[in-house]
């Protein structure tokens, strides 16, 4: 039975990660479900659009869900999964067809469906529901710290504020070709670090925190800056920061075209640990 949500319960966050250890388990690699974000739902018991869907047996077990994402307004990822034992069922059907109708109950203009690489059943379903590839990403993982290194004295970081938001949206849409809409809601707790080198912002990038988990997202150094090793510099010191509070891993995504970007996260130690499609669902 689907039931959509407007927020999530601590019973629905407890099934929705029963599903994932049982979807992983069976399929291996990982989902690119943000914990952090679904917590945050969580934790907002108000009325609002739908943010995820959940598929129940009839004894209330999870047997499939999707979730949305959206970090400029405009553009949704899509991230779902279905209980091994329940395939076969129409359940991921029923669910990407309820999930199209959300996507346009809540205006986004365009809605893209994350398929882990190895997951033939996802390929086809995408492509039975006449989505074309968009484009592909590595999912990266850091397991250790990186090995020291001199840091750079000319380069800091400090926490974004709001007097930053117009010269870290130049940069996020030089390197991204857009913004977040609402980038300040990343400010929260430091997540959002500036980069500056000798005085000048060169850059930027979000920290955030999931469990023993840590994340480097948005990561955009400005052209005119790039080849000097400020970004293997800063991305060293936000890894073992992350490692020094705790942290067993550090995670980030990088397009399976940037060459360049994957050899400077390779060269700090992270390596693939999976392929990701991202197919644009006809809305």
């Amino acid at each position: 039975m689907l039931h959509p949500r407007t927020h999530l319960t601590p019973d629905d966050l407890s099934a929705v990660a029963d599903l994932e250890r049982r979807v992983v388990a069976h399929d291996g690699g990982r989902l690119k479900i943000e914990w952090e974000d679904l917590r945050a739902r969580a934790s907002d018991p108000g009325e609002g659009p739908t943010t995820d869907l959940l598929w129940t047996a009839p004894d209330g077990r999870a047997d499939g869900y999707v979730g949305f994402d959206s970090w400029d307004g405009r553009t949704v990822e899509l991230v779902g999964m279905v209980d091994p034992d329940a395939r076969g069922r129409g359940i991921g059907t029923a669910l990407l067809e309820a999930a199209v109708q959300v996507c346009r109950d809540r205006g986004f203009s365009q809605a893209l469906l994350i398929v882990p690489r190895p997951s033939e059943a996802g390929h086809h379903l995408a492509r039975r529901l006449g989505a074309p590839l968009e484009h592909s990403e590595h999912a990266l993982r850091l397991d250790a710290p990186p090995p020291p290194a001199a840091e750079d004295p000319r380069t800091t970081l400090r926490a974004a504020t709001t007097a930053d938001l117009e010269v870290l949206a130049e940069l996020l849409t030089a390197a991204f070709g857009q913004a977040p809409t609402h980038l300040e809601a990343g400010f929260a707790g430091g997540a959002t670090l500036v980069v500056e080198h000798d005085g000048v912002v060169v850059g930027t990038l979000r920290r955030p925190r999931d469990g023993s988990s840590g994340g480097v997202y948005g990561f955009a150094v400005a052209p005119e800056f790039q080849g000097r090793g400020i970004g293997r510099d800063v991305l060293r010191r936000v890894s073992r920061a992350f490692f020094d509070e705790g942290a067993t891993s550090v995670r980030l995504e990088v397009a399976v075209d940037n060459d360049r970007a994957l050899g400077l996260y390779t060269s700090v130690g992270f390596r693939r640990v999976q392929t990701e499609d991202y197919y644009d669902l006809p809305l």
